[in-house]
């Protein structure tokens, strides 16, 4: 392990009295093969944390941060950032999450049944080059499996956190939960609640996130569903869970309410899988007040919002769940025309790439058919069709701006939606994105209600060109027949005229 480990931080380490250890997810992770960019390193030691800071700063490392009552000194090596925490010995409350009482010890055993599961109770002396075991987390770790270190109902009462730790690390590096572990998270699953919404929602994102962290296949789903075999899921979502047996038209559906959520979630890409996994929120809601699946969308929404504001989740992430939930139904039959994706495509714009990821991971979650979904081919190709016609996406893409507006005589309050109705008449090709073409519209379609004073100075000089352009063809009808008369006449002289000899 030495090789993945700063020349700084281990010369530092061979100057100490006491032994240096690196322990955690690191060491299960290079113990388990497993790289990540985003690696964690703790290390920790049977030390006083003054005496430990102290040398720290006279070897040169950087001091961010010093906790004396928690034995911590947060440091920098290089680029990397390192955690400090002398060997100790914690108490807690039932369910208290933070300790309450703390011990200094030197006994290494103390310190690793501190921890919540001995994969994660690793040690590697960075002096001696070797790793030291005292639970057996090596077995652990080689054969895949997540067991406490303790009991597990003492582990998880001691620390709800623990309930979604343990879905995330499972979820993360595709180690299983051993049967006591399990039993032990679901006994104390009601001790999530005991936990922050800020805790359990970063936590949430990192399990939807997983596969992400070391490139474990579908880790995401493994760790949905540990959330939900251990109650833990019941309690943070109860709306997503009242999906549970739900069936689902058969016709188009393998799985209930619940599991066809979590697959979506899993199968989404990850930009939207929050979004994903919610899409479907307001199906149990529909059903049992107006007893059919109609308007879930919309009740979704709502839903949605009153979810990510329950879990403190950030503002723009909010919008844009309530948003995609509100959407993911528009045109599922593929029977809307042209033009209403057309319009539709302008209006949503913004959101249209995302969109279309959570019909895709709809569609596949529906009968895990993983083809492209028949709404998605549909929009993308109406949506490249209107980038190759070089439509306006946007205002500012628009080829007259409000200032044109006002000068062709538009009332000022009525300039923003004239211009959104222009956007979207070059969308649906009534009109190209051309300056002239545009304002010739507006006086001709719009003008009529927006100014009618303005209006009819328009339409008489539209009457005079009309007056223009009739004549013109009249004369060019006229000069088109009289051509005519005349290579006709020439003809027939020429068969009437007698035959040279």
């Amino acid at each position: 392990m030495k090789s993945i480990l700063p020349e700084k931080l281990i010369n530092f380490a061979q100057t100490l009295p006491y032994p240096l250890y690196i322990v955690g997810g690191a060491v299960r992770d290079f113990a388990a093969g497993l790289h990540s960019e985003t690696a964690d390193t703790d290390v920790c030691a049977p030390a006083d944390v003054a005496d430990f800071a102290a040398r720290a700063e006279k070897a040169g490392f950087e001091i961010k941060a010093e906790y004396k009552n928690t034995g911590t000194v947060k440091f920098f090596c290089g680029e990397e950032d390192f955690e400090f925490t002398c060997f100790r010995s914690d108490e807690y409350v039932r369910g208290g999450h933070r300790p309450v009482a703390t011990y200094l010890t030197d006994d290494i055993n103390l310190d690793a049944r501190r921890r919540d599961f001995k994969c994660n109770a690793v040690y590697y002396d960075i002096a001696a080059g070797k790793f030291v075991d005292p639970l057996g987390g090596l077995e652990d770790i080689d054969n895949r499996r997540i067991s406490t270190v303790a009991p597990a109902k003492k582990v998880f009462g001691e620390d709800g956190l623990r309930l979604m730790r343990l879905a995330r690390i499972s979820a993360q590096t595709g180690f299983l939960p051993d049967a006591e572990c399990l039993q032990g998270a679901l006994a104390n699953s009601a001790l999530i609640r005991d936990v922050s919404a800020e805790r359990i929602f970063a936590e949430l994102m990192l399990i939807l996130n997983a596969d992400k962290k070391y490139g474990i296949s579908m880790g995401q789903y493994a760790g949905l569903k540990i959330l939900k075999n251990t109650g833990v899921l019941q309690i943070i979502l109860p709306e997503l869970c009242a999906g549970e047996g739900m069936v689902q038209n058969k016709k188009y559906h393998k799985h209930d309410v619940l599991e066809h959520s979590l697959r979506c979630a899993a199968y989404a890409d990850e930009r939207v899988r929050f979004a994903a996994l919610l899409h479907d929120i307001g199906k149990p809601y529909c059903l049992k007040t107006a007893g059919n699946f109609i308007g879930h969308d919309e009740e979704g929404a709502r839903i949605a919002e009153e979810i990510c504001a329950r879990l403190k989740a950030p503002k723009k992430l909010t919008e844009e769940t309530a948003e995609l939930v509100k959407l993911h139904m528009y045109d599922f039959r593929c029977d809307a025309r042209e033009n209403k994706i057309r319009k539709f495509i302008i209006e949503n714009v913004g959101i249209l790439d995302k969109l279309l990821l959570i019909k895709q991971a709809d569609y596949s979650a529906c009968t895990d058919d993983f083809s492209v979904a028949p709404s998605v081919e549909k929009f993308s190709k109406i949506y490249t069709a209107m980038k190759s016609e070089n439509v306006p996406f946007a205002l500012k893409e628009l080829a007259v701006k409000g200032n044109d507006l006002i000068e062709a005589g538009v009332p000022a309050q009525e300039v923003g939606n004239t211009l959104l109705q222009l956007l979207t008449d070059c969308a649906i090709k009534l009109c190209k994105n051309d300056r002239e073409k545009i304002l010739t519209r507006l006086k001709k379609v719009y003008m009529p209600t927006l100014n009618p004073a303005v209006y009819a100075v328009y339409a008489q000089k539209f009457a005079e060109e009309e007056a223009e352009k009739r004549a013109a063809r009249a004369v060019a009808v006229a000069d088109k027949k009289r051509l005519r008369a005349e290579k006709y006449d020439d003809g027939k002289r020429k068969k009437s005229s007698p035959k040279s000899s």
